[in-house]
């Protein structure tokens, strides 16, 4: 057995220089053995790359899990047209929080790996989306990338012959979570309102400026260097027969130390707690959210299951992108469910009725139950409002904001059924479940 297959081993890899003085800079990358990856690119022929990525199994780390060297398979022959790369860096989901740190402590990191996604699909520019509010994370990147282009990495007669250009533009969002959805991100990235596109054509097809085009996420793209480098093998030495190789897991919540996990996927949840110090001292686990705010919840049954596409969606969740929120007993489920609700409110870019119209009226049915003002039925009526959306909107923001609503529900109903007398913050005051106020109970 590998060392990085051997449970409860973690296996840093994107964030392995992240101790290191200054890790963001392109020296301290370089002495890790960055863009060895790049330099071994240049000697694959036509279609190489993009098949080492499908043998590797490497999946989207951005939440779908799609196979990557798959979806860059799927861009038409050249035709001497331009082809484009994009990534999605538009992290705004509540608890998904690994991105960011990523870019952070290893932007290049990011900056090879699109390169040699641009070599293997034929194109010469790239673009990141990146989250508009994270300034500090615009200006590391922009950094970055002029320290590339400065030391004749990426830039114009790139390669052995001299005749290869790789161009890297970092773009700043406005702030939308609708802006993570690929096509919404592409309308933005154009100009336009960023509002999902009806597909087909899908972005392979006719994407950034109705060109070929390929959209990964940060993780996935900064995933690829070490596959390049390392080799297959390596990457398969993490990881379970069905999900291959390593991803983040992001802890926040009740945990004695949240934090970034680089770990190989199929961990559990029971071993990356143990890792984080278990939850907070004096207290127990109540429920966790296992990939963000838009996947079913899970409760202390679901603790030993492996963290692993089939595994999770087998156990009635999805793995998402590895965003575990944890919950402990003095949480209200309802105040919980009501918060994110709020937010999938806000972000609804109003485009389709199910969406712009449940997500407001499933608002205002949490609120009154939070309040303890439920009406009778309200329990039902808002299980109903969320089905009625799950499924028939336009984008998968619908769904992602009907589905805690009804996992909450069909968990903790008697939760949501006190709302009909007493509110949510009677039965669980809100000052016990803080962590950094003075008042906090521990």
């Amino acid at each position: 057995m590998s060392e990085f297959s051997a449970p409860g081993v973690l296996s840093p890899v994107i964030s392995d220089v992240w101790d290191r003085e200054r890790s963001w800079t392109l020296g301290a990358y370089r002495d890790a053995g960055g863009y060895e990856g790049l330099a071994k690119a240049w000697s694959y022929g036509p279609g190489e790359l993009t098949q080492l990525i499908k043998d590797s199994g490497l999946a989207g780390r951005g939440g779908a899990g799609f196979p990557t060297g798959l979806k860059w398979s799927f861009l038409p022959p050249p035709d001497g047209g331009p082809r484009y790369l994009v990534v999605n860096a538009d992290e705004s989901e509540p608890g998904t929080c690994k991105d960011v740190p990523a870019l952070m402590g290893n932007p290049h990191a990011l900056i090879e790996g699109m390169a040699i996604c641009l070599l293997a699909v034929g194109g010469h520019h790239g673009f990141v989306y990146l989250r508009g509010e994270v300034v500090h994370v615009y200006r590391r990147l922009m950094a970055a990338v002029r320290q590339a282009r400065e030391a004749g990495l990426i830039g114009k007669g790139m390669g052995p012959d001299g005749d290869y250009d790789i161009e890297i533009t970092v773009h700043a969002g406005a702030g939308a979570y609708i802006c993570g959805e690929e096509t919404a991100l592409l309308d933005s990235l154009e100009g336009r309102r960023g509002q999902p596109r009806l597909k087909p054509p899908f972005p392979a097809a006719e994407g950034l400026y109705a060109r070929p085009t390929v959209i990964n996420n940060v993780e996935t793209i900064s995933s690829v260097p070490g596959i390049v480098r390392n080799g297959v093998e390596w990457f398969h030495a993490m990881g379970t027969e069905s999900a291959k190789g390593h991803g983040f897991f992001s802890l926040s919540g009740h945990v004695k130390n949240p934090g970034q996990y680089e770990a190989p996927l199929g961990i559990t949840a029971r071993t990356l707690l143990d890792l984080a110090g278990g939850i907070r001292p004096g207290h127990e686990l109540k429920f966790w959210a296992v990939g963000g705010s838009s996947a079913p919840l899970f409760t202390p049954e679901q603790l030993d299951v492996p963290l692993d596409y089939n595994s999770v969606r087998e156990a009635g969740s999805m793995l998402a992108t590895r965003a575990i929120m944890v919950f402990d007993e003095t949480v209200s489920v309802v105040r919980v469910i009501s918060r994110w609700t709020d937010f999938y409110q806000h972000e609804s870019c109003g485009k389709c009725t199910p969406c712009r119209e449940g997500t407001y009226w499933m608002r205002q049915v949490v609120h009154r139950l939070e309040a303890g003002r439920g009406r009778p039925g309200d329990v039902d009526l808002l299980y109903e409002i969320a089905s009625n959306i799950a499924g028939r909107s336009f984008c998968a923001l619908g769904d992602a904001a009907a589905t805690p609503v009804k996992s909450g529900i069909e968990l903790f109903r008697e939760e949501f059924e006190a709302g009909y007398t007493t509110p949510a913050r009677e039965l669980f005051p809100y000052e016990k479940t803080t962590l950094f106020s003075e008042v906090s109970a521990q």
